[in-house]
């Protein structure tokens, strides 16, 4: 009680995570475009993503072990084991890397406001934001310290939610209207796509390794399991409102033509005037940096217990991968192609791995071997 951000665990970093420049695109769409009227698929969004990253957090804990990890040692049969393994480490590699161009292109787009950041060298143009964004990235990555990750993660985040809040309310939102919004499901003409994106969006795949391999590193064993639980749900649902709050944010927003940032940010005029663009600005250089961090961390992750590597976060294997990872981000994101459709893009890569992984974590969920009870007794006892 004397020191509540102690208790404080990698809830901050899968907060962060989701929070990235493809939460504030699409959220931002879907209140120019619908209003209110899509904030119930992020409702459903936040309830099933507490479900499945509080039961993956729940396997790292009970087992010691990341879900990669957990997966590989589930299967005797080794052609089967082989098959399952590679999809899954093809699967998270290739979509955290698009994700990784997404990211890296949504922090570009914010500091974009300030300069195009266009170089030229030896007769070639590359974007020199995105050079300096990864570099960024390498030495956060490269430090190792999951400390210093916690607290820039969670202070990044807790800038952001209030903005985007106070944002919100200083909007003049109707109250009502909202509650309608974030309860009644309904799809308006053209929205199917849109409701597609805010769940990939929020519900993110590879967050789902990151949280069961995070656990261990913040605490040790079956004891801890009340705290992750609760970490994960108060980091889920802030996540959650931050998101709604981008959308009622931009349902002030009169121009539908959303192609970067200047945009998004008419949203934010009431409360920031004519600094506006340059608040948002920053606000999604933030979420881009914070997921450009985390896509290479996980699926480092993911490969360290797919190949039964040491759980060591220094490791030149482990960190072969996420700077393989950053390394195509960096590169996509500095062709000149158009911000706005490599998020985009990022977010169907993302739709399109979540079910697997979501079976797969459910699968693991309800093996005795491993929980010591089925997943549906387990939600409701726990």
């Amino acid at each position: 009680m004397r020191n509540p951000l102690k208790n404080i665990g990698p809830g901050a970093l899968i907060a962060a995570a989701f929070i990235g420049p493809g939460t504030v695109t699409v959220c931002t769409l879907a209140g120019v475009q619908f209003g209110y009227g899509l904030l119930w698929a992020l409702t459903l969004s936040i309830i099933a993503t507490i479900v499945l990253q509080e039961t993956a957090a729940r396997i790292g804990l009970v087992t010691g072990k990341g879900l990669s990890q957990v997966l590989r040692d589930s299967f005797k049969n080794r052609f089967i084991k082989g098959f399952i393994l590679l999809l899954v480490l093809a699967a998270i590699v290739v979509g955290n890397a698009a994700y990784e161009a997404g990211n890296l292109s949504g922090a570009i787009l914010g500091l974009q406001v300030f300069h195009d950041g266009q170089v030229a060298c030896g007769g070639f143009v590359f974007n020199g934001w995105s050079l300096l964004i990864g570099v960024l990235a390498f030495f956060a990555l490269f430090m190792g310290n999951y400390r210093f990750l916690e607290k820039l993660f969670l202070a990044l985040i807790i800038l952001m939610s209030i903005s985007f809040i106070i944002t919100a309310i200083i909007t003049g939102p109707d109250v009502v209207e909202i509650i309608k919004g974030a309860l009644i499901p309904s799809i308006p003409t053209g929205g199917i796509l849109t409701v597609m994106a805010l769940i990939g969006t929020t519900v993110v795949p590879y967050n789902l390794f990151l949280h069961a391999a995070l656990v261990n590193q913040k605490w040790k064993g079956k004891q801890d399991l009340a705290s992750a639980k609760i970490d994960t749900i108060v980091a889920v649902v802030l996540g959650g409102i931050v998101s709604m709050c981008i959308i009622v944010a931009a349902v002030a927003i009169q121009n539908g033509h959303i192609n970067g940032v200047a945009e998004m940010a008419q949203g934010l005029e009431p409360l920031y005037g004519p600094l506006a663009k340059y608040c948002m600005a920053m606000g999604m250089f933030a979420a881009g940096l914070t997921s450009s961090i985390t896509a290479p961390l996980a699926a480092a992750y993911v490969a360290q217990g797919c190949l039964g590597w040491d759980d060591d976060l220094k490791n030149w294997k482990f960190r072969s991968v996420w700077f393989f990872i950053l390394v195509i981000g960096v590169v996509f994101s500095s062709l000149g192609f158009r911000s706005i459709e490599v998020i985009k893009f990022a977010q169907v890569a993302n739709g399109l791995l979540l079910p697997i992984i979501a079976g797969i974590l459910i699968w693991l969920a309800n093996k005795k071997s491993i929980l010591k009870t089925k997943l549906i007794r387990c939600l409701i006892i726990y």
